[in-house]
């Protein structure tokens, strides 16, 4: 099984199949540790709106403080997943320092704009735990490499507009609040609530392999990679929509 998501690739449970020396994945166990991701994420995020709010300065230091140390903690969990015990929950922290800083920024100027982009995460997040559970959405061969493919082109996407933002140009009407605009991020928030059944996929093959314990972390870790990117493209989408009034 492929994920979209690149933390659970093929190789996430093919190279540490045999590697249990005792208890084994479960999935009540990934279930929990990603509570506790979401929980320390909310403290997290919490602190930095609260702070953020009074100290507006701060906001920013622990926006682009959370962003270095979420993608070096996420290196280092993806290619040594033994260790995602510990970074799992510091990434999860970075993170909450990050998310809290943008929807501190997002509200500040768009009144109200956080409270439902929440709702639509998490509301997706059920929506595609239901159509994974009920078997309604599979992940064939076919619609794996379909969302494996989209997830990488918008990465792409990404890069090429980050690098053309930094010689004063950017890729044109995907970042406006036309219909062009809006129809990219439509599209890119679809791409990544399914990537979610693509992470049930991969973690359900996790339980049944018999992967180590270990892995419950970072199943977690990759399940909260996802739930991240779906906010914040949820948050981009809505700031669009408010931008054309």
């Amino acid at each position: 099984m492929k994920s979209g998501n690149p933390t659970l690739s093929p190789s996430a449970f093919e190279n540490e199949r045999g590697h249990s020396t005792g208890s084994v994945m479960t999935l009540d166990g990934t279930l929990h540790k990603t509570a506790i991701l979401l929980l320390i994420l909310t403290v997290t995020a919490a602190f930095t709106w609260t702070t953020g709010r009074a100290n507006p300065g701060l906001a920013g230091a622990f926006a682009m403080g959370g962003a270095i140390a979420g993608i070096i903690l996420a290196l280092i969990t993806i290619f040594v997943k033994k260790a995602a015990p510990i970074t799992a929950p510091l990434y999860a922290a970075a993170e909450g320092l990050l998310i809290g800083a943008i929807s501190l920024f997002m509200e500040q100027k768009f009144k109200g704009i956080v409270t439902p982009a929440i709702a639509l995460t998490f509301g997706l997040l059920g929506v595609m735990l239901a159509l994974y559970r009920f078997r309604i959405v599979q992940a064939t061969r076919g619609f794996t490499m379909a969302i494996f493919g989209a997830t990488a082109a918008i990465g792409l996407v990404y890069l090429v507009s980050f690098v053309m933002r930094l010689f004063g140009s950017d890729i044109p009407y995907i970042h406006g609040s036309g219909p062009i605009g809006i129809g990219f991020s439509l599209v890119v928030v679809a791409i990544a609530a399914f990537n979610f059944i693509l992470d049930f996929a991969a973690i359900e093959e996790g339980v049944d392999s018999g992967a180590p314990k270990y892995m419950e972390w970072y199943c977690s870790f990759a399940l909260l990679v996802t739930l991240v990117w779906l906010y914040i493209e949820i948050l981009r989408l809505l700031a669009k929509l408010r931008g054309r009034d």
